[in-house]
């Protein structure tokens, strides 16, 4: 198959389920919302389901634990599980940093795949200082090193350095040559 725009027609009916993963600042929501859009797929934003709690700490600049995180990606589990057993594609944002995440979110829908956003801390630090993103460098430096990055058998690795219609063109590819893939197996 080759590369097609980005402006293409909405994809054939898609029963997948994708978490756009990555820390702060890679562009979760961003490039979601464009490929969700190229494909014809719902983009939901997953911090819109933290609770109240977790967005007072992260907004004082305090790091997630591990208890915080497990309501909010119960949640999310349901959500996917919900869009599977309605056999409805939906792309979610969600930073999905450890392996242990993953795994949780995946006893949503054992088929769910995870497009990775991936870049270096300079990259992405460079990006949220220009749009003012209220994280900050300790904060971003705490996602890091929590990142248990996915190997390519956990998730399809985008490179975000590169300009914003390159990476949408990229993580689009990528996406249409697995769902492809998908359907002749």
């Amino acid at each position: 198959m080759t590369d097609s725009p980005v402006t293409d027609a909405p994809y054939p009916h898609i029963d997948r389920r994708v978490v756009v993963m990555g820390v702060s600042g890679s562009g979760k929501s961003s490039v979601g919302e464009a490929v969700g859009a190229a494909l014809g797929i719902a983009y939901i934003d997953g911090d819109k389901y933290h609770p109240q709690s977790n967005i007072d700490k992260m907004s004082r600049g305090e790091p997630l634990t591990d208890d915080d995180r497990a309501g909010w990606l119960a949640v999310l589990r349901d959500l996917i599980r919900d869009h599977r057993d309605r056999h409805e594609a939906v792309l979610i944002g969600c930073s999905s940093l450890k392996h242990s995440y993953r795994a949780q979110l995946r006893a949503g829908d054992p088929n769910l795949l995870f497009l990775f956003l991936d870049g270096s801390f300079e990259v992405i630090l460079g990006r949220m200082k220009r749009r003012k993103h209220f994280f900050s460098a300790e904060m971003l430096t705490s996602q890091f090193e929590t990142l248990e990055a996915p190997g390519e058998d956990e998730a399809i690795r985008i490179d975000i350095d590169q300009n914003f219609a390159d990476v949408i063109h990229t993580s689009t590819s990528a996406l249409r040559r697995r769902l492809e893939s998908d359907a002749k197996s």
